[in-house]
Order: C-alpha cells, then structure tokens, then sequence
C-alpha cells in the first residue's frame, strides 16, 4: 500500500511528495527506482522530525500505527492511516485522545468511505428507498492467507497483527457502522490455522438491526460480499465495488454514475479535510469502534 500510494501522490495535483521513509533498504531502493526525484530514509521517525512537512502518510504494520501518529499529530502534521487504527485497544484510545487535545487532521483509508457502490447505498437510506432495514451480512472467504500480494509482508499472517479481520472485515464493519451507526457486540468466535485466523463468526447490533460477520480460509474461490436487507429494496456490493439491487425476483447488477473511489479520490478528500472542509474519509474515532469490533474476536479466543 505504501508503494502504491507513492506513486498515485506523485501525481496527485494537491500534494507534494517530499520524503519517504521504509526500513526496508530494498523498499527503499524500488522506490529509488520508480520515483527518484524523492528523497528516501530508513528511519521513519527521523521522518517525523522533519521540518516543514504539512502531513504524513503511514502504511507501517498496524503495531507502529499509534507511535507514528501521535508523534505527527503533536508535531503539528495531519495524519492518513491504512486500517487498522491500531491493534492495541489503549493506544488506539490515545490516537484518538491526541487528536481531540491537537486538533489535528486524522483520517483513515477505509476504501467503502467513497466506493461508488456504498454511496448509492447511503442515499437510498437517507431517501427511504430501503424501507426499514431488516439486517446486513457480510461474508469472505479467502483461499489462501495472506494473499498472493501480501507474500512479502510477513506480519500479515501472524495474530499479533494480521487476519483477514483486521485487513478485510474492518473495512465492512466500517461502512455498517457508517450507515446504520455504532455496532454492539452480541457474539464472536473465531478459529486459527497455523498461524492466521482460519473462520470468524460473529453477530451485533446496529440498535435493533442485526449484522451478521462470516469469513473463512478454505478451499473456495476468494470473495467479498456485503448485503443490506430492506423491506422494500435490498443492496448487495460484492468484489469491493460492483452493486446490486435486490427485489422479490432476484438480483440485478446496478450501473454506476461517477467514481469508482479509490486511492486518488481518498487523497484528494484527504486534502478537504486538510483545507478543513468536509470530508468523506473516516477519522480516528471510527477507527478506534472498528477496532473495538475487531479485537473483540481476538479477546474472546485469548
């Protein structure tokens, strides 16, 4: 992710990239690579005591996340995390503390925060289209873990820090939280493999509406689906971005008006939310309930 948003601030007409920082020295040298016109350190906190820098982008594991942010925040720069806010509960706490006392700009890249496809959804529900909302359920299946991309990061598939849950269900819970408000737990289970979770099964509450969770590593295709029933129309995105509209008679994919979202479209809501506009992006109190979700599965296996 980190490299992959290197390249779209590059050419991004609202930011300047000025430095990066991996310690990693061959990160370093394949950004070297692609953008040599930036300079590279390997020492991210070096980074952070750098003069004149306006905001910082962090794509560290998710451990380093309240190191980073907090010392950006308090040094004046706002902040755009990858998900998860943290994995520790308490320093997720103080990311959000230390943004509430600074008043910084914090955000988080959940990628549903501008997807095409949920903000069709959000505008049926403020408009009525749904009806009343009778449940959500969302559902993954992985056939390996981590995936083929993620090979090389290898903090992925440990439980300190890695698990579809925090790399992928985040992001759902995320936009449930967002449309129908905070969730409360009522159950959790989840399984280990060898080394990552291996099934995850849980249910909250979003008031009175059910939301159901199931996400497994398994011999299956890989998928991604999120589904809102409604009384008089139901919504389904699947694959992170393709909708469709549910009725008695079965499903019919929805073509969609606009941007798809993606990370050019979240750095230019990151640039609303730097010019104190508003934006679109989730801030770190979000992500702190998303994490409370998340780490409740891994506290009830503990």
């Amino acid at each position: 992710m980190g490299a992959e948003m290197l390249d779209v601030a590059r050419r991004h007409p609202q930011f300047e990239v000025v430095l990066a920082a991996d310690p990693s020295a061959q990160a370093v040298e394949r950004a070297q690579t692609t953008h040599p016109e930036v300079a590279y350190i390997q020492d991210p906190e070096a980074l952070l005591d750098h003069n004149g820098l306006d905001a910082v982008y962090i794509a560290s594991p998710p451990a380093t996340h309240a190191e980073y942010a907090v010392r950006a925040m308090k040094a004046g720069m706002a902040v755009f995390a990858e998900k998860p806010l943290a994995v520790d509960l308490a320093e997720g706490e103080e990311m959000v503390r230390v943004a509430a006392a600074t008043g910084a700009v914090n955000t988080l890249n959940f990628v549903m925060s501008d997807r095409g496809a949920a903000l069709v959804v959000g505008r049926a529900l403020r408009t009525g289209e749904v009806g009343s909302v009778l449940g959500v359920e969302m559902r993954f299946a992985f056939s390996q873990w981590p995936r083929a991309f993620q090979q090389d990061a290898g903090w992925v598939a440990g439980r300190a820090e890695g698990g579809f849950l925090r790399e992928v269900a985040s992001h759902y819970l995320f936009l449930t939280d967002r449309l129908l408000g905070p969730l409360s737990p009522v159950h959790t289970h989840l399984t280990y493999g060898a080394e990552a979770e291996n099934t995850a099964c849980g249910l909250f509450l979003a008031g009175s509406v059910p939301v159901a969770l199931s996400g497994r590593v398994a011999a299956a295709p890989e998928s991604y689906e999120w589904t809102l029933y409604g009384t008089e129309r139901s919504y389904r995105i699947t694959d992170w971005a393709d909708l469709w509209l549910g009725g008695h008679s079965g499903w019919t994919r929805v073509g969609l008006d606009g941007p798809r979202g993606s990370e050019e479209t979240r750095l230019s809501e990151f640039a609303r939310a730097i010019r104190g506009e508003d934006s679109t992006l989730a801030d770190f109190a979000a992500g702190l309930r998303v994490q409370q979700l998340v780490e409740h599965f891994h506290r009830e296996t503990r």
